[in-house]
């Protein structure tokens, strides 16, 4: 670790605060902003800077046509589909809970990499890795997960689909994807606005709505930050430290979410929430080890 560059660690948390911080942001904007307007209008301001970006560096947009099949994919799995579970879902539980409850995510990417990554293959400690930290998942549901679907457990569903969506994003992107990533992140926003804007505009009609500064606020920042910004610095951390350290950004965005939660939002997670974070970072270290 000490080899790395004060610019990476810079950019490593960064990076952490934007995603970390991003559950609190949705939490404010769907307080008077239907998921699927939030969706389409963080996608929307998140293509419109990347396709700025894109025209500075001079580089081009792939040709309308089948070019545009896998972006459209993970525009869907990526994008689309996460961002309105976790949307859907904060609008019943708490920001530090699907904060929380997103940091599974990794572990999920590990278990699917096995199947479908040629030569990443699951080992003994990846194997109770996972065992702990679906553990922590446990915990962190606590006996609703027993009792039947009452709203907080839908909902917490809702977060991890979202997460096994994240995850297996990451593993298709590296089968689907060979485009310079500036190319590739600006498609893929562009093919989920198209997919989001009409079902936001038909099932939503935004333009009936009331929304609050606070709300419109954190759509904005959604599309600058965590959704635009990050996905610039995480090619470019990538880029200078590696995958393996952009990979502590796992441990560093729940507890970020969580304190985010309880220091703006006021919320109190209780001891539970605390004990399946232990359980999910304890399960991530240990997947990690060779």
């Amino acid at each position: 670790m000490s080899s790395r560059s004060a610019g990476d660690w810079l950019l490593l948390f960064a990076l952490s605060a934007m995603w970390g911080s991003a559950f609190l942001f949705i939490k404010l904007g769907v307080a008077t902003v239907p998921p699927a307007t939030l969706v389409a209008g963080r996608l929307a301001l998140g293509a419109i800077i990347l396709y700025a970006a894109l025209c500075w560096r001079g580089l081009r947009l792939p040709r309308l046509g089948r070019d545009w099949w896998p972006y459209a994919v993970l525009a869907v799995v990526g994008n689309a589909a996460p961002f309105y579970l976790i949307s859907w879902g904060q609008q019943t539980i708490t920001s530090a809970l699907a904060g929380i409850l997103m940091a599974i995510m990794p572990l999920t990417t590990l278990l699917l990499a096995h199947f479908y990554v040629a030569g990443d293959r699951i080992t003994a400690w990846r194997i109770a890795g996972f065992t702990i930290g679906f553990g922590g998942i446990v915990v962190l549901m606590g006996p609703s997960a027993l009792a039947g679907l009452d709203a907080d457990l839908v909902a917490e569903l809702a977060v991890l689909a979202g997460a096994v969506c994240y995850a297996a994003n990451s593993v298709l992107a590296r089968r689907l994807i060979s485009a310079d990533f500036l190319v590739a992140s600006t498609a893929v926003l562009i093919a989920g606005t198209v997919l989001v804007l009409p079902l936001a505009l038909w099932f939503d009609q935004p333009w009936t709505l009331t929304p609050s500064a606070e709300s419109v606020a954190a759509i904005v920042w959604l599309g600058i930050g965590p959704t635009a910004l990050a996905t610039i610095l995480y090619f470019q951390l990538i880029a200078t430290a590696g995958p393996t350290f952009m990979s502590l950004v796992n441990y560093l965005s729940p507890v970020i979410a969580l304190a985010a939660g309880v220091l703006l939002l006021g919320e109190q997670p209780g001891p539970r929430a605390f004990a399946g974070l232990a359980l999910i970072l304890f399960g991530i270290a240990v997947s990690r080890r060779r």
